[in-house]
């Protein structure tokens, strides 16, 4: 599975973005997918994870109910509803997979090139 993100760009605070990810191969929802992201001088975090059905979601607590992780199966990608958007989200966001939904939020075995978010005050 190859992961290619897009959506990122410059939003005011409280603005939205879309985030997306698209994954080339037939197995896609064989894969948890979720999102990480390095904000400018920090270590890279877990945001957002969804099992390979769709049914069971996780966020980070600094995103619950601002972010919303989904995806499509049919369309073998993933997406990040970005909502409310606050200048210390600013990042780049990265999208990752791992076959173990668990492992995945720690240690994900697959990266894609990220997608630079910035949001402004």
């Amino acid at each position: 599975v190859q992961l290619q993100a897009f959506g990122g760009g410059l939003v005011q605070a409280g603005g939205f973005l879309r985030l997306s990810c698209a994954a080339s191969g037939r197995t896609f929802s064989s894969y948890a997918m979720g999102w990480f992201r390095q904000a400018p001088g920090k270590e890279r975090e877990f945001v957002a994870a969804v099992n390979g059905n769709g049914f069971i979601t996780r966020h980070r607590d600094s995103v619950k109910g601002r972010f919303t992780i989904s995806r499509d199966n049919a369309k073998n990608t993933v997406y990040l509803q970005t909502n409310l958007l606050k200048p210390e989200d600013t990042a780049v966001y990265y999208c990752v997979a791992h076959t173990n939904y668990a492992r995945l939020q720690v240690a994900p075995s697959l990266w894609g090139q990220g997608t630079l978010v910035t949001v402004s005050s």
